[in-house]
């Protein structure tokens, strides 16, 4: 199953009941990588992997009835993985094993226009998401276009892609997707006349965060900027989101 980075979640796992109760969880995607013990009665911590520490937890008040489940903290994409439970009392053992799967979503698109070239980009998302162009309406037009693709020390990824904009076809919106297995957000840049005292060599900067979208305006005529809180307050930029 998959879960959203940093949050936490509970690996199943469940025996038939006893006494002398010995509890082993192995992470297994890099060796057998010791993630929570439990035996005599209490928990065995001293083999644990650090990055594990204070993240892990067992149901105490349950384990005596069959109940082996894990609680995982924090989770990280380190995380992800093949995970064995290994339950064991005097009757018997059995081991069970489960996929975790982690996510960071795209949690918001930044389309930035200076000059004739667009920018779009999006960061701290797993697994590596796609990027994509298009134009709204559809049509025919070509651009130019160039992607990069960072990984973060959190192994998370950065995304940003440029275009240059056809000059033939003003009133083309020209939307940008990010996509990941879990989700996907997009943007869109329309031109329309600009506003009295803009040019369209000026800065315009949107940015999509909670089902909101925030326009800047800088300008190298005006000393001044100007916040956007929706797209029917833009008359040289107008943003949709969705």
């Amino acid at each position: 199953f998959s879960v959203k980075l940093f949050c936490s979640c509970i690996l199943p796992c469940s025996f038939q009941g006893g006494t002398d109760v010995v509890i082993h969880w192995v992470q297994l995607t890099v060796g057998h990588l010791v993630v929570h013990s439990f035996y005599h009665n209490q928990d065995q911590l001293g083999h644990q992997v650090q990055r594990f520490r204070d993240r892990t937890s067992l149901f105490k008040d349950q384990i005596s009835r069959g109940n082996a489940s894990l609680q995982l903290t924090g989770v990280e994409v380190q995380d992800q993985g093949r995970y064995k439970c290994h339950p064991s009392t005097i009757r018997g053992n059995k081991d069970s094993f489960i996929n975790l799967k982690v996510d960071a979503p795209v949690d918001e698109v930044d389309l930035q226009q200076v000059e004739n070239r667009t920018t779009c980009s999006s960061e701290g998302i797993y697994p590596q998401p796609e990027l994509t162009w298009s134009t709204s309406p559809p049509s025919n037009l070509t651009f130019k276009k160039q992607t990069e693709v960072q990984k973060t020390e959190q192994l998370l990824y950065n995304i940003s892609s440029s275009l240059i904009p056809s000059d033939t076809d003003t009133d083309v919106g020209y939307s940008c997707t990010v996509s990941t297995r879990r989700n996907r957000k997009r943007a869109t840049l329309f031109k329309s006349d600009p506003l009295p005292g803009f040019r369209y060599s000026d800065c315009i900067y949107c940015i999509y965060r909670l089902n909101r979208t925030l326009c800047l305006i800088s300008t190298q005529s005006h000393k001044k900027q100007r916040f956007c809180s929706n797209s029917s307050q833009l008359s040289s930029a107008e943003v949709k989101t969705d």
